[in-house]
């Protein structure tokens, strides 16, 4: 039998605000465990909750994106449930009256096609804690961090439009995309700033009527949420195939080992005993204040990617790798400006440097390269001081603290050799000093001659310690070598 995919995903998107949601405690990450969590994030009696207005504005500034309906009077609930992570033993959140309503984001597929991925709504709310279940815990023993409790987040909801791991990880960072464009989000997700919870279900193909869905928490990576659809994509045909039932259930995946395992069957909503806030006040949005914040909206990605490619004459695939996250746009035109090369520009940045920030693990931002040593190394390569294999061993050097390019080119002796004759020098003695690769050259047929100038660039760039220009010396080679012939 033929199966058909159905994926929905809720995505959990922490605000780049400096402080929660309903208190003034600090959001910085990283800082030692249970140093910022305040009573009014601990829920203490006495205390009362006061939203973070610029919480308020973000919510606004995503629905304003997707072109999506804006909640002028949206509403807190408290979302009632016990879990060690949960000090209040409610999440303060929205269900009844969001603060965005329905949108459309759109995603390019593979073949070039786009489709357009409905928003249910999107909601804000406080994180809970974390649990920790590593380091110096006795076995079976957990440990709580509450520095994350009450940290705002937008919990964005799609309708199940997805019909593959592919479709659902194009759209994961097409709205990874629009919320660093925002600048709502740093984008983290190795410090959970962006989390996915994937809803997947199966049917026959043609059926119209949905499967039973299972939900997937807390991916916090693209290539764990792939390999996690797939993971339970099978998993579903093989029980249906062999006659058994899905049960609907909330499951976990561990990208480490590649296992997944149930976690618990799967609650409805009145499982939470949902009631209104107690202790705030509808939020109200004027249509002046709506506008304002839309006058202020950046450049979003699509926009971007045109301009790339009208600006700096880029392929539409180019402009749309580096426009797709900002600070990768960002360094992209810092480079582009210094270098005055946009497509060496966009060849390095995103080649030779993706390359090496992904084997690292790390994030443009904590590039050991900036945007103006990639840019000073650009120039070299596009004057002719050094050729390309050069310029990986001056990035090597830069990458590794060194200096800048000329620095580096400097101290290890890369010059490339350009001037016309001192290279044909080079090329005259390695002439006479292989007198049989001649003769092989002019007495093999004219159409086979071309394979033979391997070996002579060979001994050339040999002689020079790898320093001549390989275009000119092709060029002056190939004019020496037919006056012989």
């Amino acid at each position: 039998m033929n199966w058909e995919t159905v994926i929905g995903l809720e995505v959990h998107v922490q605000l780049a605000t400096k402080t929660k949601i309903f208190s003034a405690a600090s959001t910085a990450f990283g800082a030692a465990p249970n140093t910022q969590a305040c009573e009014i994030d601990l829920a203490m009696p006495g205390t009362l909750p006061v939203v973070n207005k610029q919480a308020i504005d973000y919510a606004v500034m995503f629905g304003l994106a997707i072109d999506a309906e804006i909640g002028k009077t949206s509403v807190f609930e408290r979302k009632n449930y016990f879990y060690p992570d949960l000090p209040k033993g409610y999440q303060t959140t929205q269900l009844e009256k969001p603060i965005v309503g329905a949108g459309v984001v759109e995603i390019q597929l593979d073949n070039g096609d786009t489709k357009s991925i409905r928003i249910h709504h999107a909601h804000l709310e406080e994180d809970a804690g974390k649990s920790l279940h590593e380091g110096n815990f006795r076995s079976g023993v957990s440990g709580i961090d509450l520095n994350r409790a009450g940290t705002p987040l937008i919990e964005i909801v799609s309708e199940p439009d997805m019909s593959s791991a592919e479709e659902a990880v194009a759209f994961a960072k097409k709205l990874h995309s629009i919320v660093t464009s925002l600048g709502i989000c740093d984008g983290e997700m190795s410090q959970g700033s962006m989390r996915f919870d994937v809803n997947i279900s199966v049917r026959p193909q043609g059926e119209t009527t949905l499967g039973t869905r299972t939900e997937t928490k807390n991916l916090n990576s693209f290539k764990f949420m792939e390999d996690a659809i797939h993971l339970e994509v099978e998993r579903q045909i093989d029980l249906l195939e062999e006659g058994s039932e899905i049960i609907q259930e909330t499951r976990l995946y561990n990208g480490e080992t590649k296992v997944a395992r149930s976690m618990r069957s799967k609650e409805e909503a009145n499982d939470y005993r949902y009631f209104p806030c107690p202790d705030l006040l509808p939020v109200v949005i004027s249509d002046e204040h709506i506008e304002q914040l839309r006058s202020k909206l950046p450049e979003l990605p699509d926009a971007k990617q045109q301009r790339f490619i009208d600006q700096y004459d880029l392929s539409e695939y180019d402009a749309g790798v580096l426009s797709t996250d900002a600070t990768v746009a960002n360094y992209f035109e810092q480079t582009a400006t210094q270098s005055k090369n946009a497509k060496l520009s966009a060849n390095w940045v995103s080649g030779e440097l993706s390359a090496r920030l992904n084997a690292e693990n790390i994030s443009i931002t904590q590039s050991p390269v900036s945007a103006e040593q990639l840019a000073s190394l650009i120039i070299r390569i596009a004057d002719n001081s050094i050729s390309s294999k050069m310029a990986k061993q001056v990035f090597d050097g830069i990458w590794n603290g060194e200096g800048d390019a000329d620095q580096i080119i400097e101290a290890r002796g890369l010059k490339q050799v350009s001037d016309s004759g001192a290279l044909e020098s080079m090329v005259d003695e390695v002439l006479a000093n292989n007198q049989a690769m001649v003769d092989d050259y002019i007495n093999t047929d004219a159409d086979k001659r071309k394979k033979k100038l391997g070996g002579f660039m060979g001994q050339i760039m040999k002689a020079s310690k790898g320093q001549a220009n390989p275009q000119q010396v092709s060029q002056i080679l190939a004019k020496k070598l037919a006056e012989l012939v």
